[in-house]
């Protein structure tokens, strides 16, 4: 059993289009506008960006819907949108609904601002004005802060974790609150207090950056806490990614060595007045019921410390130790461009365990991130211990060696006299199962409840088909990126690391943009990846850098920092976005330029260090020790490929004289691949599966070889009996460039393929996340190496995308991105009956479902309005296919029908279509 508590805007998500048309001829209802959205965020509350872009989307029945024209307008209140607006469009004729950049009047510090839209559609009919939105500019200049940063005015052990400090400060209000806004920011993680009342829902702020350069700070509206007369404001600091453990060795104090806090509380009252209340040598500072608070360790608490009161006026704090005012910069203050981590959901345990080893095991089903909360009732001075796991032996006993020196553990001591209920604050956990310790009596299943935390990504995508194998490998993929995408995209959530890998986020970035809205997430982490790029243009393996800190050398591994050049791309592609391009324009300038400087005349990169094909098959047989694929084959690769993805950009971006450029470059380094890695007959210098896939998926093959190098992956595959053996970089390229070339039939083989290794045999071992390695756990119950054996590792989830892009059908075009141009192109096969797939583009929600049953193959689509799509169905001809039971020929907003071979080609405009015909090729 499990309860959900949403705490974004939920957006529709279809599972399968259903069938509701406007019959032909009648009229349909006026369009409507909805979902306004302000640099991705609806109603945002402090932004920084000075010239937002707006969004809307178009809601209609019927079908060919378009806009021709649309007038957006912008006021300081809702009342000034008719009568005084500060930029009205005035009518423009444009089907333009993403992005619209805002070009009215300079925006000033704090100050919200409302806006709406109208449209006119394609048969002239206007809309209403939308509901009014808004957005909220936050502190746009250093000078804006008058707060001064502050520290608690004790020493410290620096050498391990300390005791959370609470800092607190009280102030009057002196008459009638118009609006009151706390911006807020800490070197460490935060949490605020006003008037006993938490701030906000928001945890682990102020979030993971480049705190060097680029430290978050959130703004958040406490009009309704603040009371006439007198108040008081509380703040607990932890270690978290600033000062606690990060990194192997015992590494901490990465960034700094002192906790501070920074906040400023800028009260307006109804009459004009505005009051500033900042941090400042006047606030107290003291420790209490957080003992220690760590990321991979954990908290212990003693409730026995609270102290009652402490963030409300009246509180005696004549005990309580002073603070110093620090010197730190402000000019590195920013707005978040990404959502906040939030507690998302809860769960309830499926089981309480007794193991072998005589510990009593809550198993919360799912292996999941965040903390459990728990409800106890003891004596004074009982110490509840909670340690967390992903999985039990063989035994059935708790295994903790793979999270290595993470200690995962909870220490709670009860102050007694009744039920008390504690969650951690600073810590986070990857678990499925938690042993209990010292409990008072016996616990029940309600004793414990997992609370799931991450970033609060807005879910966009759905898939399900026939195979319920393959709909909990969904599921897994799913699970593995709420788990690993908490602020920046973490390799994994339980072990002593959970740091920015960009490889995988590289290869998964498609995979999670169908999922879920990370537009937001990703352009806060490329801001970090560019603000932590080397000056060689080097891009570290991690982002943000704690490995190589303060160095000007270090990282470069292709295929990981390829990501600051493939996500951006992908940006593009989903979201339609061009700012993101021209954001890290330089940045991907940079790494190209790294790249071609160490490839150097011969454009072969070799001899550096890369990560390879990570994790590739690997075998103890003394002639087969594994798949191993050359590394400058693939760093040369991806060398070709970065190339090739920045000339798309730089021509999106008129940057004419580099496409140019890189177009000429492109080719040389294809040239020089070939004659390197390539034989006269085709045959790649190694032979892997990784090697071809690179080859087909980057375009690399000499022309017409194309074909031998798809039947020698093909073959490489049917040789291994239908197994996987890429790593890494060649697990998300695999599948796609056996579909691409004519090998559907074996790519779904591969997709079914249930033994190890494949993509279904974590699932048959119960695995309910994706696992680090093909073999985490291998057949005899057994694990691999626990120094590098992760359950929650997002990266050979990357078959997600072909799920939906191959097996669905849903697939975007770089011509018209974002959706605007959406294709819809299944292609069934591998014994699915049925396949189902939804995504909520920028546009709305499109989908594509199908169903084979009886000999009939039935297409259900939705196509936004104001987009148009490309329909492609399998192995019919013309005269078979109908629409809503008619021809194609008579059917309503079929813009024009063609035949391709044995595929029948369909273009519309936006609505719902059902096609369906006879066939028995597909069954």
């Amino acid at each position: 059993m499990r309860s959900v508590r949403m705490h974004y805007l939920t957006v529709p998500v279809l599972l399968m289009a259903t069938h509701a048309v406007a019959p032909v001829g009648e009229s349909r209802a006026p369009v409507s506008l909805t979902y306004l959205r302000c640099e991705y965020k609806v109603d945002p509350l402090g932004i920084d960006v000075r010239q937002p872009r707006l969004s809307w989307q178009l809601t209609a029945d019927g079908r060919g819907v378009v806009q021709a024209a649309y007038q957006v307008r912008v006021a300081e209140s809702e009342a000034g949108l008719a009568a005084s607006p500060i930029w009205d469009t005035g009518r423009i004729d444009s089907d333009q609904s993403i992005h619209v950049v805002y070009e009215g009047p300079a925006l000033a510090s704090g100050r919200r601002y409302y806006w709406q839209v109208r449209i006119r559609d394609g048969d002239g009919e206007g809309s209403d004005w939308s509901s009014p939105a808004f957005w909220e500019m936050g502190l746009l200049d250093a000078t804006d802060w008058q707060a001064s940063w502050i520290s608690p005015a004790w020493e410290e052990d620096l050498t391990a974790p300390q005791p959370v400090p609470m800092l607190r400060t009280t102030f009057t209000v002196d008459g009638e609150v118009q609006a009151a806004r706390a911006y807020v920011t800490s070197l460490g993680l935060y949490e605020v207090e006003f008037n006993g009342q938490r701030v906000g829902d928001q945890v682990f702020t102020p979030g993971w950056t480049s705190y060097d350069t680029r430290l978050q700070y959130q703004t958040y509206d406490v009009t309704g806490l603040l009371q006439s007369g007198d108040n008081a404001v509380g703040a607990m600091l932890g270690d978290g990614w600033y000062r606690g453990y990060l990194g192997w060795s015992d590494r901490r104090n990465i960034y700094g060595e002192n906790l501070a806090l920074l906040l400023q509380l800028q009260i307006s009252y109804t009459d004009g007045r505005v009051r500033i209340v900042g941090s400042d040598a006047s606030w107290k500072a003291n420790t209490g019921p957080i003992r220690m608070s760590d990321l991979y360790n954990g908290e212990h608490y003693d409730a026995r410390l609270e102290k009652p009161g402490w963030s409300s006026p009246g509180y005696d704090d004549s005990n309580w130790a002073g603070v110093r005012l620090i010197d730190h910069p402000k000019d590195i203050l920013i707005a978040p461009a990404g959502p906040p981590v939030r507690k998302i959901e809860e769960i309830t345990p499926v089981a309480v365990l007794h193991t072998p080893a005589g510990e009593t095991v809550f198993d919360m089903g799912q292996n999941m991130v965040g903390w459990v909360r728990l409800r106890v009732n003891g004596a004074t001075g009982t110490t509840v211990t909670l340690r967390h796991a992903e999985v039990l032996d063989k035994e059935g006993n708790l295994y903790t060696e793979n999270l290595r020196s993470a200690a995962q553990t909870i220490r709670y001591t009860l102050k007694g006299g009744g039920e008390e209920v504690y969650e951690p604050r600073f810590t986070f956990q990857g678990f499925r199962y938690v042993a209990v310790d010292g409990w008072p009596g016996e616990p029940t299943v309600e004793a414990l409840t997992g609370v799931v935390i991450h970033s609060a990504m807005t879910p966009t995508g759905s898939f399900e088909a026939s195979k319920p194998l393959i709909n909990q490998l969904q599921h897994n993929i799913v699970w593995g990126q709420k788990g690993n995408f908490l602020d920046v995209p973490t390799d994994c959530p339980q072990r002593d690391e959970r740091m920015g890998w960009t490889g995988d986020a590289q290869v998964f970035a498609r995979t999670a943009a169908f999922n879920t809205d990370v537009a937001g997430f990703f352009t806060k982490w490329l801001g970090d990846l560019a603000a932590d790029q080397k000056p060689s243009g080097s891009i570290p393996f991690v982002i943000p850098d704690v490995l190589t800190r303060g160095s000007p050398g270090g990282g470069g591994a292709t295929g990981w920092a390829d990501a600051g050049v493939v996500i951006p791309w992908t940006l593009y592609l989903v979201y339609g976005d061009t700012r993101i391009l021209e954001a890290q324009y330089e940045s991907m300038k940079a790494w190209v330029g790294y790249m071609q400087d160490r490839a150097g005349d011969d454009l072969i990169w070799a001899g550096d260090f890369h990560f390879g094909d990570w994790l590739a098959y690997a075998t103890d047989r003394s002639d087969y020790p594994g798949a191993t694929t050359d590394k400058d084959l693939i760093a040369t690769a991806y060398f070709a490929y970065s190339t090739s993805l920045l000339q798309k950009m730089a021509t999106v971006l008129g940057n004419d004289d580099d496409a140019a450029r890189y177009a000429a470059l492109l080719e040389d380094v294809k040239e020089a691949f070939r004659e390197e890695f390539i034989t006269a007959n085709g045959r790649m210098a190694s032979n892997t599966q990784t090697a071809y896939a690179l080859a087909l998926s980057f375009g690399l093959m000499p022309e017409g070889q194309e074909a031998q190098a798809a039947q020698r992956l093909a073959q490489d595959v049917r040789a291994f009996g239908n197994h996987i053996t890429t790593g890494f970089l060649g697990t998300p390229l695999l599948c796609h460039s056996l579909s691409d070339n004519g090998y559907l039939d074996v790519a779904y083989d591969l997709l079914n393929q249930d033994t190890y290794p494949s993509w279904l045999y974590p699932v048959k071992m119960g695995a309910t996340t994706i696992w680090e390695r093909w073999d985490g756990i291998k057949p005899d119950s057994t694990f691999q190496d626990a120094g590098m054996n992760s359950l929650n590792h997002y990266a050979y989830g990357a078959i997600g995308e072909w799920l939906y892009r191959v097996v669905a059908g849903l697939e975007t075009d770089p011509a018209e991105p974002g959706y605007k141009h959406v294709r819809i192109q299944p292609q069934p096969g591998g014994g699915f009956t049925y396949a189902r797939a939804a995504l909520n583009t920028m546009y709305g929600p499109t989908a594509s479902a199908w169903e084979l049953s009886n000999g009939q193959f039935q297409l259900d689509v939705t196509v936004p309005p104001n987009t148009h799509a490309t329909i492609r169905l399998p192995h019919a001809t013309l005269a078979q296919v109908t629409e809503s039971g008619q021809g194609l020929d008579d059917a309503d907003g079929i813009a024009r029908a063609s035949q391709e071979g044995d595929v029948v080609i369909v273009e519309v405009g936006s609505g719902q279509y059902r096609f369906a015909y006879d066939t028995g090729e597909l069954e």
